[in-house]
Parts: structure tokens; sequence; C-alpha cells
């Protein structure tokens, strides 16, 4: 077994390593952090589909899933193992510490490593579902964040832009050099062309979420009562041009009117419900791309500070609404809404004055900036508490495999 010594090497917020024990040590944290629920017997917990589970909000899911209502099911990623020359995606590591937890806490999950747009997946999925899990599929939450998608009925390749529509969008933006010294740079970025708009809501839009919802109706797999929810974001009007009213913001907004439509399907065939969950920021592999954002969270954590919830709390309380243990709480849209702690007036107010007044002389007194360091770095194991970086670790952890 492969074993180094592993410090951290990045260009910009994307590192090339990860470290499988601060993974592991990051995931044991979110089990500890997420509350405990009333004891669900062993294999009586509902069946879930969790699509996108290695990171983020997707991860979140399925730790708060498994220790709010006890889940059983199938765990969807795309993640490279390791080489002799980079070690696996940070996702590998995570999702072999999820396995562990799991199987620890005596549930069945499954965990497949592939494209979640094919329709091998979905063939996949299905299977599984019909052959180990009674055939009847509970919920599933949709969580994928990705930069392109094929489209296995036409074999169509669409690729995502982070871009906004109408006119070039000018604003603040968080970069830290080599060494982690911060500075406050103002990017433009400039507008939508083409079909920019079309190719990123093939991407991020409803697409694929309803194909998964078909392809499983088709085969009888939904189960009365069947419930969907695609997590989403919306966020503040600070970075509004580049996220809500840009390109993503169309795939988003597309993202809402499928779950409308399969709502009204799913209530006519099996008494379900399709939803989005509107979550809080947090610091992801996702979000640190988007212009503007950096800056924004380490703001709003400034702000905040440890009222700033994290997302295993606001995938607990998904799951709790979800299962009936809480009341289901929609927006005027029909959105369940997870960020109402972030878009507070208050809270708004305060980020906006410190968004103004941020520039590189004055960035550190208004941004909570070693916790949001520390949290990019997290998200590829490092800087995570109790852990020994001086000492070596294996890196070729394998892939969970399910037990008989």
């Amino acid at each position: 077994m492969s074993e180094r010594v592993l410090i951290p090497r990045n260009r910009g917020f994307l590192f090339l390593d990860s470290h499988p024990a601060g993974c592991e040590r990051l995931v044991a944290d979110m089990w500890q952090a997420c509350p405990d629920s009333a004891d669900v017997p062993e294999g009586a917990g509902p069946v879930a589909l969790i699509i996108g589970s290695s990171a983020g909000y997707g991860l979140a899911a399925t730790v708060a899933g498994l220790k709010r209502a006890g889940i059983r099911g199938i765990m969807v990623s795309f993640e490279k193992a390791p080489t002799e020359r980079r070690t696996a995606t940070a996702g590998w590591y995570r999702t072999a510490a999820t396995a562990d937890i799991a199987r620890t806490a005596g549930r069945d999950l499954v965990f497949l490593n592939g494209d979640a747009f094919s329709d091998t997946m979905k063939n996949q999925v299905a299977d599984l579902i019909e052959q180990r899990f009674g055939g009847r599929l509970d919920y599933l939450i949709y969580s994928v964040a990705a930069p392109r998608r094929t489209d296995p009925a036409t074999g169509t390749t669409y690729a995502s832009v982070l871009k906004p529509i109408g006119r070039a969008n000018r604003t603040k933006t968080l970069v830290f050099d080599d060494q982690g010294v911060p500075e406050v740079r103002e990017v433009e970025t400039g507008p939508a062309e083409g079909d920019d708009v079309e190719q990123t809501v093939a991407v991020m839009g409803g697409a694929d979420w309803e194909r998964w919802i078909e392809h499983l109706a088709g085969r009888g797999l939904l189960a009365e009562g069947f419930a969907t929810v695609a997590l989403s974001y919306i966020g503040s009007p600070l970075t509004a041009a580049i996220y809500r009213q840009g390109t993503i913001g169309a795939a988003k907004a597309h993202l809402e009117a499928t779950a409308r439509t399969l709502s009204e399907r799913l209530d006519k065939t099996v008494g379900g419900r399709a939803v989005t969950s509107v979550n809080g920021a947090a610091v992801t592999q996702s979000s640190t791309a988007i212009p503007g954002i950096a800056l924004y969270t380490g703001l709003l954590r400034g702000v905040l500070g440890e009222d700033l919830v994290p997302p295993v709390h606001q995938l607990a309380a998904l799951w709790d609404q979800l299962t009936g243990a809480a009341p289901l709480a929609l927006d005027d849209e029909g959105r369940i809404r997870l960020d109402t702690w972030e878009l507070a007036e208050d809270v708004q107010t305060a980020v906006t004055e410190r968004w103004a007044a941020a520039t590189t002389d004055t960035i550190a007194g208004l941004a909570d900036l070693d916790w949001f360091h520390a949290e990019v770095q997290r998200l590829y194991g490092f800087s995570v508490p109790g852990v020994d970086y001086t000492a070596a670790v294996a890196t070729d952890i394998p892939w969970p495999v399910p037990t008989s």
C-alpha cells in the first residue's frame, strides 16, 4: 500500500492532491455535528437515491440522511481513483469514509462511481433498487454540479458557463497568493453569447433530474408517496448578476420549473411530490469557481461567526421535513427554504456594508479569512483539526464494495 507525506499544493482554489486522513476526519466530524434522531431499526429505514453524494450539499445529504432518517439505498458520484503520481480526488476518500460510517451504523448503502448523466448509470441504479432494495424507492436527492453533460438521447455534449446575461459584470472578488496572503480584486466577466444560456441550462437545469424520474417511474420503482428534491441556491443581491440573474440562474429557474412539472405528474401517479430546496451559502468546490462568491462567503462568516449554518445542519432540517418529523415549509413558489438565516435583512445589510468597504488593506478586519482559507483547504482534506499532517498516509484507498 502506497504511503506518502502529503502537503497542500494548489493553483488558486484548486488543489493537486487530497489527504485521505483529513477527508476521513472531516466526514467523521460531520457525523458528530449532525443532530441525533430517534433510532430507526436496522433494515427499516427508507430507501434513498442521492445523486452527487461525495461533495458539498450532496455529501451533507448523505450523512444527515444516515443519521436523521436511517436511510439505506444508493449513492452516486463521479470521482477519480488514485494513481502513481496523484492521490484520488477528495470525494473518493470522503465516499470511503462515509461507507465506513454507514457500515458501522448498520445501514445498507451502495456507492456507485460513474457518469450520472448516462443511461448506463440509470439502468445500474434501477437494477439495484429492484434486486437489493425491494423494488421501491422512497426519496431521490439531486445534487449535481458539472461543467458539461452529454445527452444520452442525442449524443450531444453541452458545456455550462458562468456568465451574466445582457451585459458584462464587474465585481469584487477574493484571491490568495501562494503564501495565503489575501487580495481583493475587481474582475470583469463578459456577457453570455450565442447559445451560452441554452448550453448551461442543458447541463445544470432540470433535464437530467427529469430523466432520472422518468426512467425510475418507467421501471415501476417509485414508492407510494415518493418525494424528490433538487438542491439549489439563490444567494445575495451582491452576487445576483453573476449567479441568480446569470446563466447559472437561468439553469436554476429551469430546475424550479421542472420541479413543478414533476410534482404534478408524481401527485397523479404515486401521490408524491417534487420540490427544490434552496440552501444557504457554504464553501464548496463549485462555489469557489464563481467570481465574488469567495469574498461574499468570507464576509458572511465575518458577520455571522458561529451562527453560519453548516450544510449538514441544513440537510438535517431537510430530512426532517421530508420524513414528516418537521412541517414541510414552502415559500410562495413551492420551494423549501433553508437559507432564511443568510438572507435575513439585518445580515444582508451588514454584509453589504462590509462589501462596500472591502479592499486588500481592509479585508482582514471585515471577513473571517482564517476560516475561509481553512475551509478551502478542508475541501481537499487539509487543515482538518486533529490530523497529523507530518505522518505518511496510505493513498490507495479502495472504492467501497457493498456487502453481500
